[in-house]
């Protein structure tokens, strides 16, 4: 980790990535970059096992009892030695099971949250339809009241991680706005249809929902309160930043042990200043994106809040377009070897352009800045 983010760890915070690191590089990289687009759920229970799924979620509920930030600090120790391993450690702590911890009913959070926090199972989250993507507005499934709940009906795509979870964060119409709700996946009427695999080689899945009864206390928000899970999403922005962030900081390390190993015309390639730059350049933009997503993190705890819509959208913004040129180089480094198909450099080139896409596109990040602009959310803006 960059020495100025470690001097600002508190002891307990230090630990705790040095022993995720040390569980991840003993026992978790030498199957690293051989998962095929599985999920490393072996992994995942090591970790569990060793209390470090849910972190930040609230011991009641088998959780760690920290912040959103030790949860970003465990993302990305995890991702510098195995990216799928924290990927998936991302989703179980900043984007679905976070909704359901921050906004559920108690008898939901003791329902699902312990099967989350053993390592068991993981929810997801259900957003994009084929019609609606960033314009989630536009969404057409809709929650219609009946008895003491809710019928859903409509479809759903792109959903991560199918296979391993238990129910997912569905966002729907309501009759009084926006709103989410935590739908079981053995509940009468849902279906799921076709499997696509994506360039990671991660399996996405379309949901159906045809009729589908959802008791009243599954419902996380809806109207005038969706703003709170719209403020959570920042922390699945942050989220993504971390990941981006640590698949960088692995890309690199690969390439500046290779510019050490590799020689030509009887030296290091890492002493030519053509590679030399490369490197330089590369870390400072891992730098930059790293800054921005501990300060988004850090300020957003310090103050008991979720991060800025601003400072999320920033680190995410910064973060997508760093690892994508990142690894690029970093494969560039590594010359015909990193592009043959099963180079690492090649598998993290392919996971890397995911992140300019998930959590919110780069082209929403940007309209988002803009309109927190014309806010006068940044003190550059007020007159």
């Amino acid at each position: 980790m960059n020495q100025s983010i470690e001097n600002r760890l508190t002891d307990e915070q230090q630990l705790l990535v040095s022993s995720v690191e040390q569980i991840a590089e003993q026992e978790f990289t030498d199957q690293a970059f051989t998962w095929q687009g599985e999920h490393p759920w072996e992994n995942i229970e090591t970790l569990a096992e060793h209390g470090f799924i849910g972190v930040n979620f609230d011991e009641k509920y088998g959780g760690g009892g920290m912040t959103e930030y030790e949860a970003v600090l465990l993302i990305e120790a995890l991702s510098q030695y195995c990216p799928d391993t924290a990927d998936v450690v991302y989703s179980l702590h900043l984007v679905g099971p976070l909704s359901v911890h921050e906004l559920g009913s108690e008898s939901v959070k003791e329902e699902y949250l312990p099967r989350v926090t053993s390592g068991d199972t993981r929810i997801g989250i259900a957003i994009s339809e084929p019609e609606a993507g960033s314009d989630a507005q536009s969404m057409t499934t809709a929650a219609e009241p009946e008895g003491d709940g809710y019928v859903l009906s409509g479809e759903k795509t792109w959903l991560s991680g199918m296979s391993d979870s238990s129910a997912v964060v569905l966002w729907a119409q309501f009759p009084d706005g926006m709103g989410s709700l935590l739908l079981d996946l053995e509940a009468d009427g849902v279906r799921c249809g076709e499997d696509f695999t994506n360039m990671a080689g991660h399996t996405q899945t379309q949901l159906f929902l045809d009729d589908v009864y959802v008791p009243d206390e599954h419902v996380l928000v809806h109207g005038s309160q969706f703003k709170e899970q719209l403020r959570a999403l920042n922390w699945e922005r942050v989220g993504s930043s971390t990941l981006a962030t640590g698949i960088a900081t692995c890309a690199f390390s690969k390439a500046y042990e290779y510019s050490r190993d590799r020689t030509q015309f009887d030296q290091p390639i890492g002493d030519f200043q053509g590679i030399g730059w490369k490197l330089a350049d590369m870390l400072k933009r891992i730098e930059a994106s790293r800054a921005l997503t501990h300060s988004a993190a850090r300020d957003a705890v310090r103050e008991g809040r979720a991060p800025t819509r601003l400072s999320a959208s920033i680190a995410k913004l910064h973060s997508s377009e760093m690892v994508e040129a990142v690894v690029s180089e970093a494969l560039q480094i590594h010359g015909a070897n990193g592009y043959m198909k099963g180079h690492e450099l090649e598998y993290l080139y392919r996971l890397a352009r995911g992140r300019r896409i998930a959590a919110g596109t780069d082209e929403i990040q940007k309209e988002g800045i803009v309109a927190e602009l014309e806010r006068g959310s940044h003190p550059a803006t007020r007159s």
